[in-house]
């Protein structure tokens, strides 16, 4: 009977080495010249409106989380903001078409949002009071953020049909807003106008052409109150999801040099609620499709808005609060490192995380301001990659290897990210530079691609005589094997704040550059070679 044991153990564990294949593959990367450039403070997070009433699926995961209740005094919140030297944040969200401001004129109630069923989102409006701006702004100096406030965008409207509200756009509070921002001499890096009115609208819709009249009006009253200071604060627009007749109108009808940011919301993953989202989110096939609207947005903007640059203003993955138990754990980051990456290669700017804190996709956690995982791959992203978007050519990569590169952030080199979604292959990879390699051949040079490559290159380029060379790793994976585990690893140790409260130090593995590249099934790795001889880097 022990000896049956025995045999079945000694079978299962053959069974489960055969299951594990090793791919051998290469990269080639050129860094003579980046495809794009994005702002050197890419990543943002949003801090929402919503209340801690704010429910899905009989779950209400968002707690003191918003703009109006926020402990601002967290000592966590303050350093894993600081972390980022300088995190952009987006003040808005659903709710923001929703708030008043109490300054100026305004004589109206002051109350926060409040469970209304026939209010947009089954919300009353909500205010903001001075005070309470006071001390965004001491949070946001003290933690020198780049802040994007949204505008309420539907003040003096109504609802004309179910869902279209028309009406001109009465301006008179958010001037007075402005107004009083600027005498207080807070920085606000962009003003942003409306939540997800366009298209078909979320909750609300505002046609395009009456948008485009209100960012003109809007262009002036920030040119006119900001005068002559420099840098003015940028404009940005929609804050909505793509449809291509609406942004092309609204470029047309605002006209040239307006709108300073056109602002995309994507949530890819469909519903929170989704019991196939971790399917989703490690479905290479799937997650590729987002490129198709990053494709059409910028040729949208290429084509009638040339002058505006592009941001992913929101994205939180799964819509309605994110996904329980999903968009909090480990096995989120294979979506997010991998859209912050895809939306790089397509000339976005800067993107927004949904959110900061609160909902399931919170950065932070709600209640103990604790970081996700999403927040260390967010941070080391902000530390490693810098502004120049690589291209990297693939040789025997299946779709399951996710490949991107960037010029190092504050260092030579380039640096590589890798995402194996694969549940059973291991890839070994050989990394090379595209400057070893002469792509113009002659009749006469038969030799395939790969014998060119596995023959003429090395990965650094006139560096390769130096043995001592080597690159940094910083290797990611779920506490315990367990993809929805809350601690994520860096090179086998849990990314934990220290006693003191700080965000931890995220050292990489130092190895000789020439070893091979290995990445194991569902892992996701960052890879600095300070050595890469990458002239477009400079």
């Amino acid at each position: 009977m022990e000896f049956c044991a025995l045999l079945f153990l000694f079978l299962a564990s053959i069974a489960a080495i055969s299951a594990q294949y090793v791919q051998e593959s290469e990269l080639v990367i050129n860094g003579t010249t980046p495809i794009f450039h994005t702002d050197e403070n890419y990543i943002c997070a949003t801090i929402d409106w919503w209340p801690n009433d704010k429910c899905n699926y009989n779950h209400c995961p968002w707690g003191s989380s918003s703009a109006l209740n926020l402990d601002l005094s967290e000592p966590i919140l303050t350093k894993a903001v600081q972390a980022f030297e300088r995190l952009r944040i987006r003040v808005g969200g659903s709710l923001q078409d929703q708030v008043v401001y109490n300054v100026g004129d305004y004589s109206g109630p002051c109350h926060p949002f409040i469970k209304q069923n026939w209010g947009l989102f089954g919300f009353s409006k909500g205010c903001l009071t001075m005070d309470r701006w006071d001390e965004l702004n001491q949070f946001f100096a003290k933690t020198r953020s780049l802040v994007t406030f949204g505008l309420n965008a539907l003040r003096g409207r109504h609802e004309i049909k179910k869902g279209v509200w028309g009406g001109k756009w009465n301006s008179s509070n958010a001037n007075d807003f402005i107004k009083y921002t600027i005498s207080k001499g807070y920085q606000i890096h962009s003003w942003e106008y409306g939540n997800e009115l366009s298209g078909k609208g979320i909750g609300a819709m505002v046609h395009a052409d009456q948008y485009g009249s209100d960012l003109v009006e809007l262009r002036g009253i920030i040119d006119s109150l900001y005068g002559n200071v420099k840098p003015k604060p940028l404009l940005v627009a929609p804050g909505g999801f793509f449809d291509k007749e609406w942004f092309s109108k609204l470029l047309k009808v605002s006209g040239s040099e307006i709108v300073d940011v056109m602002t995309l919301h994507l949530y890819n993953l469909g519903p929170g609620m989704d019991p196939n989202l971790v399917k989703k989110i490690l479905d290479p096939h799937f997650l590729s499709r987002a490129s198709i609207t990053f494709g059409d947005f910028q040729q949208t903007l290429k084509t009638n808005g040339p002058w505006a640059s592009s941001w992913i203003g929101e994205s939180g993955g799964a819509y309605n609060s994110g996904g329980l138990h999903v968009s909090d754990t480990f096995v989120n980051s294979f979506w997010y490192l991998d859209q912050l990456a895809m939306a790089a290669k397509y000339h976005t700017e800067v993107y927004c995380r949904q959110s900061l804190i609160g909902g399931n996709y919170g950065l932070l956690n709600k209640t103990t301001f604790l970081p996700n995982p999403d927040y260390y791959s967010a941070l080391l992203w902000h530390r490693l990659m810098g502004t120049g978007v690589l291209s990297v050519g693939r040789i025997n990569v299946g779709p399951h290897l996710r490949t991107y590169a960037h010029c190092s952030k504050g260092n030579t080199g380039v640096t590589l990210l890798l995402i194996n979604l694969s549940n059973q292959t291991e890839f070994k990879l050989k990394v090379h530079n595209i400057l070893n390699l002469n792509l113009h051949t002659t009749k006469d040079q038969k030799r395939s691609f790969i014998h060119r490559i596995k023959s003429a290159f090395s990965w650094i380029g006139s560096k390769s005589t130096n043995n001592d060379l080597t690159r940094e790793e910083y290797h990611l994976t779920p506490q315990g094997g367990d993809l929805r585990s809350k601690t994520m690893l860096l090179n086998g140790s849990p990314l934990q704040l220290t006693q003191t409260g700080d965000i931890p130090l995220m050292k990489p593995k130092v190895v000789d550059v020439n070893s091979p590249v290995s990445i194991p099934p569902l892992t996701m790795k960052f890879i600095r070679f300070p050595n890469f001889d990458a002239s477009g880097c400079a």
